[in-house]
């Protein structure tokens, strides 16, 4: 359960805190910012409803603008007015799940063919 009163992050902490903990992530017009890029409408909808799911089961629930081939994640604790701790640890979750690359360590897990046909996330962006 989060803490009744989260403590909300300076600018600085921010900027500090997304170069340390999440280098893809950006911070503009209050929102800590991420675009995932994907190769079709359907892959898109898979990131949706992967983000979805995370931001439900987190109880937190990011802003998000979808096209046929990106999703733009926004994340603020709207209850606080400013970015928390809270951002952080689900823009974390999201970086684990959605952009989690098989093949890339070691297992029987290898992931779909990188073709066109095939490819969902556009990693390395």
């Amino acid at each position: 359960m989060v803490a009744d009163k989260l403590v909300v992050y300076s600018p600085s902490q921010v900027s500090e805190g997304l170069q340390d903990r999440l280098p893809r992530w950006y911070f503009e017009e209050g929102f800590i910012k991420r675009e995932v890029k994907t190769s079709s409408w359907k892959s898109t909808l898979m990131v949706v409803n992967t983000i979805g799911h995370l931001a439900e089961a987190a109880w937190h629930h990011p802003d998000l603008y979808v096209s046929f081939n990106s999703v733009v994640v926004m994340l603020v604790t709207h209850s606080e007015k400013g970015i928390t701790e809270l951002d952080f640890e689900l823009a974390e979750k999201i970086e684990e799940v959605v952009l989690w690359q098989p093949g890339v360590e070691q297992g029987a897990i290898t992931g779909t063919p990188d073709t066109d046909r095939h490819r969902y996330i556009v990693y390395g962006d």
